[in-house]
């Protein structure tokens, strides 16, 4: 809906219109940062998502209002007088939604998991997957309703396409769903938070740095970890705590590639569904009826049973509704009783192979795409046309560069001419429907009626000497300006599933994995570090596809596949060599090596902070 917002009511060109809403995703992305150190620090995680859901529900309803073209429409012609104040207030609502959902992000998740003791793992395992399964359960029900509200005509003055409904339902819904957030509170543990833990991290970090520059000379003994030049200053706790999470972060590194390709489901993949066939039930007519109830029955079948190409895209909440129960309760299960070890990395690594798949798919469905192309192209502008006629007919013509153009041959054939066309399928993707037309001279009218075919373009002759008769005589003439789309939208089902598998046991996957191997105080900072992950892949996708500027779309997509086939092998080597590690032990080994410390011993070595010493009583 955003990107059609963007099109279509600000009236921004495609490249815009993209740019915007990738820079706006990868925003959404980038915030969980502040929002875990809001949570950590400063309000803890419940009061996080509270305040930070009022944010975004503001900017929702921002959005909304930005939407309502009647507020600068001084003429009610139906286009807003003043874009600027439209585009001003979109910004603004954008803004606050992206900290909103930023920073409420990393703080869901994590206050989740809080809810379970330490042995309760098979129990957090589940309420990950539940997790999961809600969020898109609720992309399927906004992929399904939000286009239809968008698609409603509303206004004060004028008609227009509802986006203030499409924007304005979900803010309440926001309302809603806070209400019964906070109605809940007093079954939830609510973790105090523990300090500035992330400018304690920035300073031990920054201090270990500048401690090893300083003693680089060769006459210093080396230390076990560069961490470890740290010492001086901080705490072996926080010192080992840190470790702990650059280990994860390392291991994140390769992770933005899988979601370059994941994220193109939204953009790439809809733009090629634009191009495909989306009937997948045909139309029928039922003979008892009459000729006005027939018609109105076929377009009945015809309007809900023809998927629009931004409707395939429910493939994936569905397929994940019924994949994540089936992986959790019968795939996961199996592999362990076959004893083979499925450790939380390796589902990670198969999800990206599958996800590098889902690309190859794509790339033999554009395949076929393509070859389904039939117009003629010319190197010359120039052309000349003959006709094998008695007398033989000739006439030059002059092509135009990068448009598309019909020849009309009248049946005076010394009169053919040419008409300029689409260049392209039709912009917003429409599908094919039945449409009834009527002609008329002002005096006699008579009806016919065509089937437009899905992605076509069409043009109707109209003679002279129309028979005003039923069907107006067969006379008109239907001519395919562009041809209807051949490839059918289920050839995309296979690389959906794919993607939507890689997605189940990456992603899924891949919030249990950092939740369990996060230290007790910065369970939420690591869980913004594998959503900054989202925003770096989100980058990715416009470094990558600006700077190959591949011809062909199929080749873009084995690209692609193929950078994330080599990450893939990366990223399984890096996991090879990772040792799991039980945060909670590391933790207590080094609190019980601290309270059987003699007083005063070392006493210079560490400098212990009132926020750190408190920290240690909490524990």
């Amino acid at each position: 809906v955003l990107v059609l917002y963007f099109k279509y009511f600000l009236r921004w060109d495609d490249d815009l219109a993209t740019s915007i809403y990738h820079a706006f995703v990868a925003l959404c992305y980038l915030t969980p940062i502040l929002g875990a150190i809001v949570a950590d620090s400063w309000l803890g995680k419940f009061k996080t998502i509270i305040y930070l859901s009022i944010v975004y529900t503001i900017g929702q309803v921002v959005m909304a209002v930005s939407a309502i073209h009647d507020i600068t429409d001084a003429n009610k012609d139906g286009i807003p007088d003043s874009i600027t104040v439209h585009v001003s207030l979109a910004m603004v609502g954008l803004i606050l939604i992206a900290l909103g959902t930023g920073g409420i992000k990393p703080c869901v998740s994590a206050f989740g998991g809080d809810q379970f003791e330490e042995h309760q793992t098979q129990q957090r395992s589940t309420f990950f997957s539940v997790f999961y399964l809600c969020i898109n359960a609720g992309s399927l029900l906004s992929t399904l309703i939000t286009p239809i509200l968008r698609g409603q005509d509303c206004g004060i003055h004028s008609q227009q396409k509802c986006y203030p409904l499409a924007f304005g339902v979900p803010a309440a819904l926001m309302v809603v769903s806070l209400i019964v957030f906070i109605a809940g509170s007093g079954m939830y543990v609510k973790a105090a938070p523990k300090g500035n833990i992330m400018l304690d991290v920035c300073k031990c970090i920054g201090f270990a740095i500048k401690n090893r520059f300083r003693h680089r000379n060769s006459k210093y003994p080396k230390r076990e970890h560069w961490m470890d030049w740290a010492h001086e200053k901080y705490d072996k706790l926080l010192i080992a705590q840190i470790k702990m999470v650059l280990k994860v972060l390392f291991l994140y590194i390769p992770l933005p590639m899988f979601w370059t390709l994941f994220d193109q489901k939204g953009s790439r993949w809809t733009l090629q569904a634009t191009t495909m066939d989306g009937t997948f039930v045909s139309s029928f007519k039922c003979s008892k009826l009459s000729n006005k109830y027939q018609i109105d029955f076929n377009f009945y079948l015809q309007g809900t049973l023809i998927l629009q190409p931004d409707q395939m895209q429910t493939v994936n909440p569905i397929l994940i509704l019924t994949l994540v129960p089936i992986m959790d309760r019968i795939v996961y299960p199996l592999i362990r009783k076959c004893g083979f070890n499925f450790t939380p990395l390796k589902r990670m690594t198969v999800g990206m192979f599958l996800a590098a798949m889902a690309f190859v798919s794509a790339a033999l469905v554009q395949i076929q795409i393509d070859a389904s192309k039939d117009y003629m192209t010319f190197d010359s502008p120039n052309i000349e046309v003959t006709l094998d006629t008695t007398p033989v007919i000739s006439k030059a013509f002059t092509l135009t560069n990068g448009l598309r153009q019909t020849l009309i041959i009248p049946s005076d054939p010394g009169a053919m001419y040419l008409t300029e066309d689409l260049t392209s399928k039709p912009e917003q993707g429409n599908n094919g429907i039945r449409h009834k037309f009527t002609i008329t001279n002002g005096v006699q009218s008579c009806e016919f009626s065509s089937w437009f075919g899905f992605g076509g373009s069409y043009t109707f002759l109209i003679p002279s000497s129309i028979t005003w008769t039923e069907h107006c005589g067969g006379s008109v003439v239907q001519l395919e300006d562009i041809k209807p789309n051949t490839v059918h939208m289920a050839l995309q089902i296979p690389q959906y599933f794919l993607i939507t598998a890689g997605e189940v046991v990456f992603s899924v996957t891949g919030l249990e994995f950092s939740y369990s191997q996060a230290p007790s105080n910065m369970k939420a900072v690591l869980q913004a570090g594998w959503l900054f992950t989202v925003a770096m892949g989100n980058f990715t996708v416009l470094i990558v596809a600006e700077l190959a500027k591949l011809p062909k779309q199929w080749a873009e997509y084995v690209l692609f596949a193929s950078l994330l086939a080599v990450v893939c092998i990366i990223f399984s080597i890096m996991a090879y060599f990772y040792t799991y590690i039980n945060p909670v032990e590391i933790e207590a080994q080094f609190k019980k090596k601290d309270d059987l410390e003699p007083e005063g011993k070392d006493n210079k070595t560490f400098e212990m902070k009132p926020r750190d010493l408190k920290e240690k009583q909490d524990a």
